[in-house]
């Protein structure tokens, strides 16, 4: 009967949490988006992201191909004011404390002529669920006093297991777009190479045919003979 008992109160405990699994997914308070586009040359590209007040922006980019692989960036407050900015990078990564309003960040390459960059991003938005009170789940909690159980406890697990993984899918994402820049370094190189190899080799041909003609001509005798 014990046995029985027990059993019981587990499934009722799992009844009560698959009801309100809802309520404790909307606990996510950390967003985070990424976008690869084309630079013109001679260009500079802005974005906006509204942001709150006590909220968290923090932004990477990454140059992934185009001579010099370095961009111009720079992010504006809602007045504004330049908060941070880069000249001529490859990388970088910014955090801001945000309030209320627009931010901006644009980047760069008006210093180039010839040249488009191929530039990857990524923004991630912490703390923007201010207005929910994070006390709203207590009143859902029903029959779960029997077992000792604090869903507070679940719910830090659950938010816990969350966050790392969304910063294991973060990582793996740096990773692509360093593997997409490397890869794009490694192709220009190997046209390079195979450029220069071919110029190389056109002038080794030309300067043997040179030199076979001018040792040819050591041995023309072309004086003429009288009869």
């Amino acid at each position: 009967m014990e046995l029985v008992r027990v059993f019981l109160c587990v499934l009722s405990v799992f009844a009560a949490l698959s009801e309100r699994f809802v309520v404790l997914a909307a606990f996510s308070q950390s967003l985070d988006s990424d976008f690869t586009f084309t630079l013109p040359a001679g260009r500079m590209e802005c974005f906006y992201q509204t942001m709150k007040k006590d909220a968290s922006l923090e932004i990477e980019y990454q140059v992934l191909d185009g001579a010099g692989l370095d961009v111009d960036f720079h992010i504006s407050s809602p007045t504004g004011q330049v908060l941070f900015s880069d000249y001529r990078k490859s990388d970088g990564v910014h955090t801001v404390e945000t309030v209320d309003g627009d931010y901006r960040f644009c980047f760069d390459n008006t210093f180039s002529a010839v040249s488009e960059k191929i530039i990857f991003f990524e923004l991630i938005l912490d703390n923007m669920d201010t207005d929910e009170d994070p006390e709203d789940w207590k009143e859902y909690i029903h029959g779960t006093d029997m077992l000792d159980i604090k869903l507070e406890d679940i719910m830090d697990t659950i938010n816990s297991v969350k966050a790392r993984l969304g910063k294991s899918v973060q990582i793996q994402t740096l990773l692509r777009a360093f593997e997409a820049r490397d890869r794009n370094i490694q192709e220009s190189n190997y046209d390079r190479v195979n450029f220069w190899s071919i110029v190389n080799l056109i002038i080794m041909a030309l300067v043997s045919a040179v030199q076979v003609y001018l040792v040819r001509s050591l041995f023309d005798d072309n004086r003429k003979t009288r009869t």
